[in-house]
């Protein structure tokens, strides 16, 4: 970490570096254990999901040219990540309370604004909330609270807007109420 307290010529020096990128990989500066995956498969019972998906089997049936696209089945599907989202978060929202009980921070994501809400919510005060909508200062203060606050012990985030580009190594949980297409 550099210290420029004191320092002179700031303005100069970002400019002369603008152009200039300083990579660091994760193994370089980060002791971090092996990544562990377990899926977590759940039976929707959702009428609304039932006639999203029949609607879609008809559509892929009676409209072979069109739905050989994969961008318009993608469109036509996004319906139905949204209720699939929204199906998930109180199962989601039962595992983020035992691995809490645990003693662990947890980091939640999600693709969708009302599902990540609702998690949000739920865990109130002991929870941080960073989406695309979020300022800078409001992103910043959500990593550093969560980072730094023994309080904070939920950080709920959009995949898009916080799955990049900062460090939170206070959680040893990662839980995706819903994965994207890519």
């Amino acid at each position: 970490v550099w210290n420029v307290n004191g320092a002179s010529n700031l303005d100069e020096l970002r400019d002369r570096t603008s152009k200039q990128i300083l990579r660091r990989l994760k193994t370089d500066v980060l002791d971090l254990p092996e990544k562990i995956i377990n899926p977590v498969y759940l039976r929707l019972k959702s009428k609304e999901y039932e006639n999203l998906m029949g609607e879609y089997y008809d559509w892929y049936r009676n409209n072979k040219e069109e739905s050989s696209s994969l961008t318009i089945q993608f469109s036509k599907l996004m319906k139905v990540r949204q209720v699939i989202a929204d199906e998930k978060v109180s199962q989601t929202i039962e595992l983020a309370e035992n691995i809490l009980e645990q003693g662990k921070k947890v980091i939640i994501f999600s693709n969708f604004t009302e599902p990540l809400k609702r998690i949000y919510e739920h865990f109130g005060k002991s929870a941080v909330y960073l989406d695309g909508s979020s300022t800078k200062p409001a992103r910043q203060k959500a990593v550093d609270d969560f980072q730094d606050n023994d309080k904070v012990k939920v950080f709920c985030g959009n995949i898009k807007a916080a799955g990049v580009g900062i460090t939170l190594t206070s959680a040893e949980v990662v839980i995706f109420n819903d994965l994207s297409f890519v």
